[in-house]
């Protein structure tokens, strides 16, 4: 599994633990995010995880804005992208178990450092469960 990373300028503090957590885990990493705190555009690296993430197979894609708010909105508007902003570990293993989230979005001004660990973990310990679960997937793809 490949991750990729995109953030805006409100989420580039905790970008490199998570890079770190990540290549600690074994996956490969993908940093498609600023490397300064400058003002950037929260769509603009939106965009450019989501076609990434698009372009093969076991790729997901982890965005963090201030809240995650703004970067969860800009990813659903891709069609094959299910992202899901997450706020604690409950919610990214069902986000992942239920509705087979391919970007995790979270908020570095939400979410201290042990709770993004938490949400991680269970982001990337968790797997789709399909069936009751896959009709309302395959729903998703056909919205809009």
């Amino acid at each position: 599994m490949t991750y990729i990373i995109g953030t805006d300028h409100a989420g580039i503090k905790i970008k490199a633990f998570v890079i770190s957590f990540l290549q600690q885990k074994g996956f490969e990493v993908i940093d498609l995010a600023p490397q300064n705190d400058e003002r950037v555009d929260y769509p603009d690296y939106a965009k450019k995880v989501c076609e990434a993430v698009g372009e093969g197979a076991n790729r997901r894609g982890i965005l963090i804005c201030g809240s995650g708010i703004g970067m969860s909105i800009a990813a659903n508007r891709f069609k094959h992208i299910r992202a899901a902003l997450c706020t604690d570990a409950y919610m990214a293993k069902m986000a992942r178990a239920h509705n087979d989230a391919n970007v995790l979005c979270m908020g570095e001004r939400i979410s201290g450092i042990g709770e993004v660990e938490s949400i991680l973990e269970n982001f990337i310990g968790s797997e789709f469960e399909g069936e009751r679960h896959l009709v309302r997937v395959e729903k998703l793809g056909n919205l809009g």
